[in-house]
């Protein structure tokens, strides 16, 4: 079988798939517990993107130069 990617959760018991698939019993599984919609990591996360894009804004700002395929130069 192929490699799959599968949404799920966790009700509180046990893992349930978000949507109906065909899985063999004792399929080898390999599970991830992504991070909550808030809390310290998702906001700091938050915090490193806007600084980034801030970052990114600045770096090529309305003023920045449209630069053409002709200002490319070769190096010897």
């Amino acid at each position: 079988m192929a490699t799959v990617i599968l949404k799920a959760h966790y009700d509180g018991n046990r893992i349930v798939l978000d949507e109906p698939f065909d899985l063999a019993a004792n399929s080898k599984l390999i599970v991830t517990v992504l991070p909550t919609e808030s809390g310290p990591l998702t906001r700091e996360r938050a915090e490193w993107a806007a600084l980034g894009a801030q970052s990114l804004a600045r770096a090529y700002g309305d003023d920045e130069p449209e630069y053409t395929l002709a200002d490319i130069k070769e190096r010897p």
